[in-house]
């Protein structure tokens, strides 16, 4: 039997990519799987895909009340919390520092950071409030946060701020059992980065930056958001895990690429 059979999952931005990915894996491992994110049709296809019980609840993250409402359906009807991957995130700037729009760059900080800030805030009090107490939080970060990809200022700023959020969030809830890590994937192929691991320079200077140079699989994710979420890494916490072929031994990759010919 699996080690995280019958445990309850939140997956934020479960309906396609990585998320989706994740959320299946855990559903195939035993857990009772929910995904959340704001378009519901994509949700109910995902809910098709993943299979074994998955249940979905329309949530914008950076809405607190819809993000509590999630936690709490999450946790129906056993009032309990295990697993949550607060997957939902995304960049809606890219280019130089001086030529950024405010807004873009508000926005990215508020999807990211806040919205992550929000889903562990709710989670951390629902696990620590169950008997026993406890459970595991997973963020999506990026190696973009850990070291500069050129022209992704606002987005690296973000997921650096997730890095850090979640170091803080694992220091204060150990104490109730509550487990906090990241993983910082690399270049992973699905449907957000197909533009770019169709093929390209962008993708050339990708590879050129990673020792084990290949693109990213979703699995190879959702397997690690795995490993975080059971028994196995009972005693890890507030670690950053870089997740990306050696991405992060070298430079980041250069986004000016894109408008190369």
């Amino acid at each position: 039997m699996s080690t995280i059979a019958g445990r309850t999952a939140l997956v934020t931005g479960g309906g396609s990519g990585i998320g989706l990915g994740t959320a299946a894996l855990l559903a195939n491992d035993g857990a009772v799987v929910t995904i959340c994110g704001r378009t519901e049709s994509k949700l109910v296809e995902a809910c098709a895909t993943i299979g074994n019980g998955a249940r979905y609840i329309v949530a914008d993250i950076t809405d607190e009340v819809a993000v509590a409402a999630a936690v709490a359906f999450a946790a129906e009807p056993s009032s309990r919390l295990d697993i949550v991957f607060a997957n939902a995130g995304g960049s809606l700037h890219m280019g130089g520092l001086a030529d950024a729009e405010a807004e873009a760059f508000r926005a990215t900080l508020e999807l990211n950071v806040t919205g992550t800030f929000l889903t562990i805030k709710h989670a951390c009090k629902q696990m620590a409030s169950q008997t026993p107490s406890g459970g595991s939080i997973i963020a999506n970060s990026s190696g973009a946060g850990a070291f500069p990809h050129r022209w992704l200022p606002a987005y690296g700023a973000a997921k650096a701020g997730i890095d850090m959020l979640c170091k803080y969030a694992a220091e204060e809830w150990g104490m109730h059992g509550i487990r906090v890590n990241t993983v910082q994937p690399g270049i992973v192929a699905d449907e957000l980065m197909a533009p770019i691991t169709a093929g390209g320079n962008l993708l050339e200077d990708y590879l050129e930056q990673m020792p084990i140079s290949r693109v990213g699989e979703v699995d190879d994710i959702a397997n690690a958001v795995r490993f975080f979420a059971g028994p196995e890494s009972s005693w890890i916490t507030g670690v950053n895990l870089n997740v990306d072929g050696g991405h992060h031994l070298r430079r980041g990759a250069n986004y000016a690429k894109l408008f190369e010919a």
